[in-house]
Formats: structure tokens, C-alpha cells, sequence
């Protein structure tokens, strides 16, 4: 069977998602979805849409939901470019904005992981930057390699640290001659977005999601908003490979998802407020906890190996993330759920930490 495939399909190393077992049910608290529903403006458009159209490819240009995001970001909707996940939108900026012949792209050594994948995928040579010691991202570090582009996850993931737009604005200006990706997963936690750059920096793509800040990862949206010329490199690459990246229903919901702000700030708030009670309760139980700014932390206890952690969570039915990496194989990453999601989690850790100490 592997003489059926490309050289490509025998090395690649695809990225790892998190698990989703089914032999029972679990405190799921390992991916980084929202604990909340969905705006009921939101459910409403789905429930009031039109399923006799299905029939009909989606509107190719997406001008309803491009307009809607246009006017909760403060741009024009040419600004606008919308994909099936904001995955795939990074993996268009790969082929869009880097050459395999090039200088190719540089990213922190420990950030979204999705980062190598691509670059290895499209052939492009890439720099990883170190995070300091404190595993804040080095952006002076960034700026002096030669890459022909330059990724920022902000926050990072999977530390949740995140990095002021003071400070995005001085990297950004100081990489004019190249593109600056600033991917904002994680923003609707912190409110630090570098979209109001975009307008005085035509090197900038600030690349967005409706999985997390909206309640929407089983929909499968996400946007970036860049000057029309970067807008225009990512829909000619997303041509050559699937015009219709976002079904009509999708686009419907996610449109009147954007324009329910109210409703998600709320919601978002509860998120953040139960992030700041975990920290706390987690430190209280012997965790070093980092800064988070995300929908999660990153923590690690001082005398549990972090696999440790892990497989005595899943043993109690609570599922947690862990990373077998150099400087973070002790840390679990845990997504902030609703109260009673993690108080379960603080109880499983309570009994796991008791049965350590025997």
C-alpha cells in the first residue's frame, strides 16, 4: 500500500489533536471549547434558515458574514477573509505569504503546534525562536531572524500568556517589509487584538476563530482581517484548492453569532472570572500556574509529574491536556469550564493528590 503514496503522504507527521474517547462520559476540559451556548441569535438563524436552498453552492463570496464580521471588527468587508476554521485560513497563509526556496517563516519553539505541521507540509524552511525562561515569546528574538514571515499566537498557546497590543504594534512596525501573522484564537479572553493596526499596517493578518470567544468549534468558522492585498494572497491559494470553505448555514449562524457581542462579552466575562478562581484554587493545591490570558492554564504541580497529573484526571473522568515536550512535560493544559466542570475537576484533583501523598 505505501507504493500508492506520494513521498509527502509517507513522511508527513500530521498535528495531533486532542483525544475524544468514548468509553465513557467525561469532565472534558482538553480541548479549549467554550462552556457556554451558542447567542440564541445565533441557534435562532439556524432554526429560521432555509434548508429548501441547500441545494445551491454557498454565496462564493460570503458577503453577508463578511459584512457582519466587517462591522463588529471596524473594517471593510474587502478586509475580510473567511475559512472553514481559522486552521485552515494558517495553513493558506503557509502557501500564500511563504516560499520553499525562501526564507520561510519563523514562530516560537513552543506555540500552536499546528505551526511546523504546515511548514513541513508546504516544504517552507522555518526558524523556531525559544521562549524565555519565563515562556513569555521573545519578539526582539523574532525580529532578527530572516524569515520571510513571522507567527505570533497571541495568547500563546499552550502557555495562555499573552502580549500587550502596545507591544504587537512596535514588532509589527519594526517587520514592515515582511508579513506579520497574529493569530488571535484566544483574544476574546483578553481584548488585546491587533485589528485596529491593520488599517496604518498593510503587513498584518490578524487570523480569528468562532471556536472559542463564540461557543461555534462544531461549526467550523474562522476569519482573518489584513489589507485587501493579503486578503487577495489568501483567495487565490484557497481557489486553487476549495472555493466553498464555508457551507450556507454556517454563514448564517456565524453572522448573527458576531453581531450578538453583548451575549458573548457576558459569557466570555463568566469564563475569565472562573480562569482567575482555578488559578487560585489550583495554586492552593501546590501548582505553579503561568499567566494565562486564554480560555485555559497552564499549570504544573511541584511534586506530581505532569503524565502523572493526566492519567490520574482521566482515571476520574476528567480529561486534561498533555504535551511529551521538552521545558513542558510537566505542565497540563486545562481548559476553564463551566463552575460545576471545575469544581469536578478540583475535587478528581483533590482525591488524585491525597493518593500521591500515600
Amino acid at each position: 500500500m505505501q507504493n500508492f503514496l506520494s513521498k509527502k503522504a509517507r513522511s508527513v507527521t500530521p498535528y495531533t489533536a486532542g483525544e475524544q474517547p468514548s468509553d465513557r462520559q467525561y469532565v472534558k476540559l482538553n480541548t479549549n471549547e467554550n462552556p457556554y451556548p451558542p447567542s440564541p441569535k445565533a441557534l435562532e438563524a439556524y432554526r429560521r434558515y432555509d434548508f429548501s436552498t441547500l441545494n445551491l453552492y454557498p454565496p462564493l463570496a460570503m458577503q453577508g458574514l463578511r459584512q457582519a464580521i466587517a462591522a463588529a471588527e471596524g473594517v471593510l468587508p474587502e478586509q475580510v477573509f473567511c475559512g472553514n476554521g481559522s486552521d485552515e485560513i494558517l495553513a493558506l497563509c503557509f502557501a500564500a505569504f511563504f516560499d520553499a526556496d525562501g526564507d520561510g517563516a519563523a514562530f516560537a519553539d513552543i506555540t500552536y503546534s499546528f505551526y511546523p505541521v504546515f511548514a513541513d507540509f508546504f516544504s517552507i524552511p522555518h526558524t523556531v525562536v525559544p521562549l524565555e525562561e519565563d515562556f513569555t515569546q521573545d519578539l526582539g528574538k523574532l525580529s532578527e531572524t530572516r524569515a520571510q514571515g513571522l507567527l505570533v499566537a497571541n495568547p500563546n498557546a499552550p502557555t495562555g500568556i499573552g502580549i500587550p497590543r502596545a507591544e504587537i504594534e512596535v514588532f509589527v512596525r519594526r517587520n514592515a517589509y515582511r508579513t506579520v501573522i497574529i493569530d488571535e484564537a484566544y483574544m476574546p479572553f483578553y481584548n488585546e487584538s491587533a485589528v485596529p493596526l491593520v488599517q496604518k499596517n498593510r503587513n498584518l493578518l490578524v487570523v480569528k476563530t468562532f471556536s472559542k470567544g463564540y461557543s461555534l468549534a462544531g461549526m467550523r468558522c474562522g476569519y482573518a482581517v489584513g489589507s485587501p492585498a493579503l486578503i487577495d494572497g489568501l483567495e487565490r491559494c484557497r481557489d486553487c484548492f476549495n472555493s466553498y470553505p464555508v457551507d450556507r448555514i454556517c454563514q448564517a449562524v456565524c453572522a448573527a453569532a458576531i453581531a450578538d457581542g453583548a451575549y458573548y462579552q457576558e459569557k466570555n466575562a463568566l469564563v475569565v472570572s472562573e480562569r482567575e478562581r482555578l488559578t487560585r484554587e489550583l495554586a492552593k493545591r501546590g501548582f505553579f500556574v503561568l499567566p494565562s490570558k486564554a480560555n485555559f492554564v497552564f499549570a504544573r504541580h511541584g511534586a506530581v509529574s505532569g503524565r502523572a497529573v493526566y492519567e490520574g484526571l482521566k482515571a476520574r473522568g476528567v480529561l486534561v491536556r498533555h504535551f511529551q515536550k521538552p521545558r513542558i512535560e510537566e505542565f497540563c493544559r486545562i481548559t476553564i469550564g463551566s463552575p460545576a466542570q471545575n469544581d469536578a475537576l478540583l475535587a478528581a484533583l483533590d482525591e488524585l493528590l491525597d493518593e500521591c501523598k500515600m
